[in-house]
Parts: C-alpha cells; structure tokens; sequence
C-alpha cells in the first residue's frame, strides 16, 4: 500500500476483500483484495458538504457506513467498477458514534450533552431508523457534565440488544456509588430503561460481556464483578436492581513468554500488568493490552463459582443460563448426594425442581419443533428426525482470561 499520509482509520471489510483507509476528514480510500481484480486505490468523498467523517463501519461484505458530524451515509461497494453508490443517507447532528457488529446497529450520539441517541439497523442494503432515545443523567448541583462513549456500550445479552450506560454519580451525592443502566433497544418500538447494576464503588470502570453476563472491571482495586439480570433482582417499581453475583475477584495472572532472537534460555516469562491503564476493551469479550501488544478473550470458568455460591438454588439458576454447564452441574448434583457433603432434602428437592423445569421446557421446545417440520415435510405424519441438543445452556466462572492473539 502507497504511502499517502496519516492513516486515521483502517478497516477489512467482512470477509477481507476489500480494505477500506481513512487519512483525511473527506475521504476514505478502498483497495480490491480479490483476485483479477484491479488493486489501484480509488475514493469516496463524503456527500455532505462541510462535513467531517468520524469514522466508517462495514455492515457486509459489500456495504459501508460513513459516519460524518452532520449525518450518516450508506454505500454498497461495487468492487468490480472501482465506485461506490450512495443506497441512502440521513442528515443529523453526530456528537460521536457506537457500532455493535453482531446486530448490525449503529449508535449516534446527539443534542448539547450528548444523551440524546439515535440508533439505525442496516441489513441487506436497507437502513431503518430506529425509535430515538434520551440517556437520563445522574443529578448534579454543579455543570451537567456531558455523556462520553467510553460510558457507553452496546451488546446482545440473552439475544436481546441492551444499550449499558456507566452513570457516575457526583460526590456530594448519597448514592453509594457509580452504576451500570441497561436500556433494552428493540428493533421496533421505544428503547425502555430495564436494569439497574450497583456497583457500590467510584472510579474507572470498564465493561464487558461474557455469556451473557455483564463483567464490570474495576481498575483502582484491579478486580472485577459480574451481574446476571436472569437472576432474581430488586423492583423498585420503575426497574430491576442487581447486586454482584459473587464478591468481586482479579483476573487470573499471566505471564508473557520471551520469544523471539533477543530471548535467553531459560529466561523466565514476565508477568502482564492486569487492569492497565493502557487496556482497551471492545465488546463482546476482547482486552487488548495496548502498551503489550497482546489480544485477549476474556473467558468465565464455571467450577470456582461453586465453593463461592452457597445458595445451591441461585447457583442451580445461574448454572442452567450458561454454556458449557453439564459437567459442572453434574458435579454439583454428586456433591449433593455423596455422604460427605450430602445437603438437606429441601435443598436437593429445590435443585433438582429446577432442573426439571429447564427439562421440560426442553421437552415442549423439541415437540414444537418437530410438529413444525413433520407439518412442512411430512404433512400429516410424523417426522422422522430428533432434534439433537443439550437441554443445559451453561458457561464458565470468573478468575480467567484466555490469551488467544498476539498483536
């Protein structure tokens, strides 16, 4: 690629086909990756006049979004013509943006504090205007302090999009502490407020969300905490308000190994600054350590959580909504039954009620399904084919990060 300046921004589009380069606040630069097809630079400008792009986003393989202080465009990229056509664009005051890939919504941000957002959904060449909302401040006897994207973020949590606002409360304030709001986005009708999550602590937060639960890192005390909104919470009339599942808890250590010409034998790995200042956290689950040069996925083990819920009825309800949870659920059932750690009959009736629950619903799902595909393939009989899938959706518990990529 020809040296032309600054790169501001860079982007592969889905599929790594084409590259798309930003170095100006006109401009951004496309070149072809596809075999037999020319790999000359060409350019789009943006439509608007006086416009500023803040940045672009890849909606598929062949459509992009430019996000400018005035508006957002939408493009498809005709790789074959070295062109791209303008599908529809939308004038609005942007203060700063959000993208969630796995919904394929963009967040604006607009009005004078920043709280006024307006999400779009972009699938298969069309963009819809979603239902505009307003982020409610926290109070304060002094300047009302502006809303940042980094208190801001989208993620898919039990399927359902949430917008999750950091709300950082002022120190005069009586609130114990800052907190976490989750705002459900549906693809039609109002955004509504749902859950609130106590943090009960001030500070500099980050957020992330692993099988959906929503992982807050706390980087003063270098711990973290989760909150699962499956679990029975607070009503206060208005939302649902959620304490930490467990006390909070660090990350596992790790050790960067010495490769490379400059490592000795036998030199020892060494240890990675968790809760770094240099961190920055991209939703779902990835940690890159920008001072490092290192990726993460951050991963949830099961197992501790165990020895740390006593409940064994909370900790059956928080099991039955992760992945991977067979084999530790197993294992607490063993627990239960065996003669050193047997627990009283009301607490097995309550486990193993609950689990017959989440059996049952499976048993109805699986009816369903195969009345709908005996009626689609086979009308009037029966169809021949089980649906094959474990009845428990399960995940893994907090004291690890999984380290998958250097940088």
């Amino acid at each position: 690629m020809e040296d032309k300046g600054e790169v501001k921004c860079i982007k592969f589009s889905l599929g790594n086909k084409i590259l798309a380069v930003q170095r100006t606040a006109k401009t951004v630069d496309f070149i072809n990756l596809i075999q037999d097809y020319s790999q000359l630079e060409y350019s789009q400008e943006c439509k608007t006049k006086n416009a500023k792009i803040l940045g672009f986003c890849w909606t598929s393989a062949t459509e992009i979004v430019f996000i400018t202080d005035q508006g957002i465009e939408f493009y498809q990229v005709l790789a074959e013509k070295r062109t791209l056509k303008l599908l529809k664009s939308q004038s609005i005051n942007v203060n700063w943006y959000m993208y969630c890939p796995e919904s394929s919504v963009i967040l604006l941000s607009t009005a004078n504090l920043c709280n006024v957002l307006q999400p779009f959904h972009f699938k298969s060449g069309t963009m819809s205007k979603m239902a505009k909302f307003e982020i409610e401040l926290p109070v304060s006897s002094t300047k009302q302090a502006k809303i940042s994207e980094r208190d801001i973020a989208m993620a898919t949590i039990y399927g359902q999009l949430y917008v999750m606002f950091l709300r950082h409360h002022a120190k005069a304030s009586s609130s114990p502490g800052a907190e976490v709001v989750l705002y459900h986005l549906p693809r039609e009708g109002s955004c509504k407020k749902m859950y609130i999550l106590k943090l009960n602590r001030t500070g500099k937060f980050a957020l992330n969300v692993v099988d959906n639960l929503v992982v807050v890192h706390h980087q003063d005390t270098e711990t973290s905490v989760i909150f699962d909104i499956r679990l029975r919470g607070e009503y206060d009339g208005t939302v649902i308000l959620h304490q930490p599942v467990l006390p909070a808890r660090s990350i596992h250590p790790y050790h960067i190994p010495m490769t490379g010409p400059s490592a000795v034998a036998g030199q020892l790995p060494i240890p990675c600054k968790l809760y770094s200042s240099s961190w920055i956290v991209f939703q779902p689950d990835i940690i890159i350590s920008a001072s490092e040069g290192f990726l993460w996925y951050l991963r949830i083990k099961l197992q501790p959580i165990v020895h740390q819920l006593t409940d064994k009825g909370r900790l059956m309800d928080f099991l039955l909504q992760r992945k991977d949870c067979k084999a530790v659920i197993l294992s607490v059932c063993s627990q239960m039954l065996s003669e050193m750690d047997r627990a009283s009959l009301p607490v097995i009736a309550t486990v193993f009620d609950k689990l017959n629950c989440e059996y049952k619903k499976y048993l109805e799902a699986e009816h369903s399904y195969t009345v709908v595909r005996s009626a689609m393939f086979w009308p009037g009989t029966c169809c021949p084919c089980s649906l094959e899938t474990t009845i428990f959706c399960m995940k893994p518990a907090f004291s690890s990060i999984e380290h998958i990529a250097r940088m």
